[in-house]
């Protein structure tokens, strides 16, 4: 029985993750809500369920409605600004990039779920309103409101990921050697700075805003990369977005991820809480 219920779930088990990460920004949590679908599955009568993947994602949609209650409350007591868990990839498994799960964030879970279901996944309106407990009507309603709110959060200008790599290789080079001029070139004016420690390590505990605070926070980074330079581990795709994974001094595990727009960088997303980098450590 386990085998046969294995057979059948585990070729949906990367969808259905992708889902419950986006759902709750945790590589760790979203692993769990599916295992947790799973053993539902294996207790369900699946003979009596016609459409395995429709059941599975409402199973693990309700799990992340659950889960997000509670998210939101250790929220309220997180250490400075928080991130989701950073996902590097080779290729953009959908459009869900850093900036809209930071948008989504923002939303009702109700609305959450409905956008990304629909939107992102495809999922028709009558499954969703039976996946939320609302009806059709509501289920709509929630998209379109969800979708208004997070517009903004869609890069206006498509990027060939070469291009974003270039730019992230660029951005690299500058802040690290102290190259002002050249990192000054490459930020636009509004550029913001978010940099998640967690409480566990050094991290700023408010966003940077605007690029003059932004260059004086290079400027004075840049004794420090004098003194221990970082060490790129790997170029890549985090949250959508171009960057890459470094070690920093003391050996501390870091993604930086740029969000890039007609050509300049407006914004750069830091991940050091080793809480949140735990899945990327472990695959080296």
């Amino acid at each position: 029985m386990i085998a046969d219920a294995a057979a059948a779930f585990d070729p949906l088990r990367p969808r259905l993750t992708r889902i419950a990460y986006r759902m709750l920004g945790s590589v760790a949590d979203a692993e769990d809500v599916v295992q947790d679908a799973f053993l539902r599955w294996m207790g369900a009568d699946r003979d009596a369920i016609r459409e395995p993947e429709a059941f599975l994602r409402r199973v693990v949609t309700r799990l992340c409605l659950d889960q997000l209650k509670s998210a939101r409350a250790r929220r309220e007591t997180y250490v400075g600004p928080w991130l989701p868990e950073p996902v590097v990839e080779d290729e953009e498994a959908d459009d869900v990039t850093l900036p809209l799960m930071l948008a989504l964030d923002r939303l009702s879970p109700l609305e959450r779920a409905a956008f990304l279901l629909h939107d992102v996944f495809g999922v028709p309106f009558d499954e969703i309103a039976e996946t939320i407990g609302r009806d059709t009507a509501a289920a709509r309603q929630l998209a379109s409101r969800a979708r208004t709110h997070v517009r903004a959060a869609r890069p206006r200008f498509a990027m060939p990921k070469e291009r974003g790599l270039e730019i992230a290789e660029a951005f690299f080079h500058a802040s690290r050697s102290g190259d002002m001029g050249a990192l000054r070139g490459l930020l636009a004016d509004d550029v913001s700075v978010y940099s998640d420690g967690g409480g566990k390590v050094h991290a700023g505990l408010r966003p940077i805003l605007g690029v003059e605070d932004v260059m004086k926070l290079h400027g004075s980074l840049a004794r420090f990369f004098a003194k221990e330079m970082s060490r790129v581990e790997r170029w890549g795709t985090i949250n959508g977005l171009p960057g890459f994974v470094t070690r920093e001094s003391g050996g501390v595990l870091q993604t930086t991820a740029l969000a890039i727009d007609d050509g300049k960088v407006v914004a750069i997303y830091i991940m050091r809480n080793p809480d949140k980098l735990r899945h990327l450590a472990a695959h080296g």
